[in-house]
């Protein structure tokens, strides 16, 4: 019973499934929002929504769990259950997992992670979601995934065995001959439970306007982790489709459940030209974000700016009692004479007609004041120690006491 999508209550759909056949189910319910989840289509013909609302958390406990029963009557003994969540109500789900499936049957708590635009609310900003793993048995599927070793890592000393000495403790392993004894090969860092993937981006071609999408890399993880190819992936409330889309790249048999028909039409489009797209953050590292020279980085680190990666004009934002202001800051270069780098400090503002700019000089140094106010609302910069110390007085002094700028 492979291949299936279906629209309908996923508790009487997961009936028709028979017992032990499924080797991974991931679920992405409802999240105890209180509120109805919706979106625009990216073209804006269409809106796709749905309830989570509920009377009560017991309610929503008790729905969570007559449909788990059935993901774990479904499972293989060699199969796992995904579960996602957020900070609403995961620490409920968890009991209700080691309930069903047993605490020792508990595997990780996977963290997805990612940055998302701050906002205003109070309290710290919400950047993770939580992915409960639970195998069924303890003869579980589990393939190793690695990931690459992080930079602060010495290379050279991972291949050297290693052994425990009279104290229990770990010293590298030593041959006759006193050199040290060798690995033949690593593979890497075996992955952690805290996953850094980017958030889909707006923008992103695999985005249907679907709420509460995830990103096909996420999932692609998950079920490569757990399953083999030709293996059956269940989804019983699979949205906009993601993880059978996934399953279908990755060469997996896929059964997927929601109980709206519009969610169930966007599947079967999504299934007939799967998209997926790449992550040039994933690909690249952040680090090929990062194109400051050293120098500029330092001035800008004295300034307590905010650095600004792949700008000619703009090397930073202003930085004043702890709040990034509107003030760009342009870091003459040794090859650059004063107009050229205040030119390209001008062109990069032009759009957004900032009221104040920032020019800190390092050469071709001439007989002006320590603080040259232009006619076009640059200050330019000739002692940055001066600047640093007076920088909230001369800004504000320039932009005339400007309410709403700084302050506001």
């Amino acid at each position: 019973m492979n291949n299936i999508i279906k629209a309908g209550d996923c508790k009487e759909s997961l009936r028709e499934i028979s017992s032990s056949s499924v080797d991974l189910v991931y679920l992405d319910p409802p999240f105890f929002t209180q509120r109805t989840q919706s979106l625009k289509t990216r073209d804006n013909s269409g809106e796709y929504s749905f309830c989570d609302s509920w009377d009560s958390i017991q309610d929503y406990c008790i729905y969570i769990k007559e449909r788990l029963f059935e993901c774990k009557r479904v499972l293989k003994e060699t199969g796992s259950i995904f579960l996602h969540c957020d900070k609403t109500a995961s620490h409920y789900i968890r009991v209700l997992l080691d309930e069903l499936f047993g605490m020792d049957n508990f595997q990780s708590e996977i963290i997805w992670h990612y940055r998302r635009w701050s906002n205003a609310k109070k309290g710290l900003l919400n950047s993770h979601q939580t992915i409960f793993f639970y195998s069924k048995s303890k003869e579980f599927k589990f393939n190793h995934i690695f990931d690459d070793y992080s930079p602060t890592t010495n290379i050279d000393q991972i291949f050297q065995k290693r052994v425990r000495d009279t104290h229990g403790k770990t010293t590298y392993k030593v041959a006759e001959n006193g050199d040290y004894e060798l690995m033949t090969g690593k593979r890497g860092v075996p992955l952690s439970d805290v996953w850094y993937i980017p958030y889909l981006n707006p923008k992103a071609r695999e985005r249907v306007g679907y709420p509460t999408q995830k990103p096909l890399i996420l999932l692609e993880q998950l079920i490569k982790l757990v399953t083999d190819e030709g293996d059956v992936v269940l989804d019983p409330f699979c949205g906009s489709g993601t993880t059978l889309v996934a399953a279908k790249i990755l060469g997996r048999n896929y059964i997927g459940f929601d109980i709206s028909e519009d969610a169930i039409q966007l599947v079967k489009k999504r299934l007939e030209n799967p998209v997926r797209t790449e992550s040039n953050l994933l690909k690249n590292g952040e680090q090929a974000y990062i194109n400051q020279d050293v120098d500029i980085f330092r001035i800008l680190c004295e300034l307590d700016a905010v650095p600004v990666q792949r700008n000619k004009g703009i090397d930073g934002f202003l930085k004043i009692d702890d709040e990034v202001k509107p003030v760009p800051i342009k870091i003459q270069r040794k090859d650059e004479s004063v107009e050229v780098a205040k030119n390209l400090l001008e062109r990069a503002s032009s759009k957004n007609k900032f009221l104040c700019k920032i020019l800190i000089k390092t050469n071709e140094n001439h007989d002006i004041s320590l603080f040259d106010l232009s006619e076009d609302n640059t200050i330019i910069v000739e002692q940055v120690e001066d600047f640093i110390a007076h920088k909230q007085d001369v800004v504000r002094e320039y932009l005339g006491e400007r309410e709403g700028y700084l302050y506001g």
